[in-house]
């Protein structure tokens, strides 16, 4: 059966105009996303549930767990981030972890049912001896049969092609949100930065993680422009996360109005539909979001979580909890 056949023409409209188009190989312009937005939501969730089914499990998600292996003391101004070491936000300062401390928090994420391990640290970028012990690091939990994920900042040349020598199978490095209010957010590195580390990342065949934050005050065009740019990297990334501004006090946008929940389905169902073979990752947020919301999430082409009681320094959803969730919703976990 043509899906597209059960639409009218004025939703085929609505929808980006992608009827008889390859949604794999398709430029998409702002105004093309922001149309997708602007959609019916009925009309808009019931084409990304379709894409989603297409290309993936369509009741299958994906766990991953995130562990910030030094925290604190950031030197960059991201105005929604509680580790920069300009603001007061009363996170604690701390070093590397050990490669013992790693290996342990893998291991135990693995027993709760994770599939992928990501460290994640706040530097504006690795130093030499630091790439030395992630590579330790990397090798350690892939030896426990995980896939392996890092967020290191900015990568100098030839620091990608010792990660992936290491093993490391994602490379996640976010743009954040859309060039034209990027400066809003950070004025501490460029655009042009992210996209070079993303360059880096992809030269080395590492698999790119690279998303956004949405609720930062941006308006719908704006969120539009987020996910051309992602949909326009070439290709585009393999694994797309999704955060909705966890608001912390002491930063820039703590008091920032909050963005409808709705809003933030309509964004994951614009990502599937752009990114239709990616993973499209609920990360940041998901405390604040009710069982409902997130079960919209999923019905929009959400196929992965964070999960586990803590995102780098905010909270998450407890394992408990989203194990209930994925068992009311019929979801079950993959390897």
């Amino acid at each position: 059966m043509n899906l597209d056949s059960l639409t009218s023409n004025e939703t085929q409209n609505d929808l980006g105009g992608m009827t008889g188009k390859s949604q794999d190989s398709v430029h998409w312009s702002v105004a093309d996303i922001e149309s997708l937005l602007n959609a019916p939501f009925n009309d808009l969730i019931y084409r990304a549930q379709s894409v989603h089914r297409q290309y993936h499990d369509a009741n299958g998600v994906q766990l991953s767990t995130l562990i910030s292996v030094k925290t604190g003391g950031c030197p960059e101004d991201c105005g929604y981030c509680p580790q920069a070491a300009r603001y007061h936000t009363g996170v604690e300062n701390q070093d590397l972890l050990s490669l013992d401390e790693v290996v342990s928090a893998a291991s135990a994420a693995k027993a709760k049912g994770a599939s992928r391990f990501c460290m994640g640290a706040a530097w504006r970028g690795p130093k030499q001896r630091d790439i030395e012990k992630m590579t330790e690091m990397v090798r350690a939990v892939k030896s426990l049969g995980m896939e392996t994920c890092a967020t290191l900042g900015l990568l100098k040349p030839g620091q990608a092609q010792q990660l992936g020598e290491a093993g490391l199978d994602y490379y996640n490095h976010n743009l954040d949100t859309a060039p034209e209010f990027y400066e809003e957010i950070i004025t501490t590195r460029q655009y042009e930065d992210r996209l070079n580390t993303l360059q880096e990342v992809r030269q080395a065949g590492i698999n790119v993680c690279c998303g956004g934050i949405v609720g930062m005050g941006e308006t719908r065009r704006s969120r539009a422009g987020l996910i051309a740019q992602l949909a326009n990297l070439n290709p585009y990334p393999e694994s797309v996360p999704i955060n909705h501004l966890v608001q912390v006090k002491g930063t820039p946008l703590y008091g920032t109005e909050a963005l409808d929940p709705l809003e933030f389905v309509r964004t994951i169902a614009a990502a599937r539909i752009t990114m239709p073979k990616a993973m499209v990752r609920l990360s940041a947020g998901r405390q604040e979001m009710s069982d409902a919301i997130q079960a919209l999430c999923f019905l929009a082409g959400a196929n992965s979580i964070f999960y586990g009681d803590k995102l780098l320094t905010t909270g998450n959803p407890e394992t408990d909890r989203d194990r209930m969730l994925l068992d009311k919703l019929g979801l079950h976990a993959l390897s």
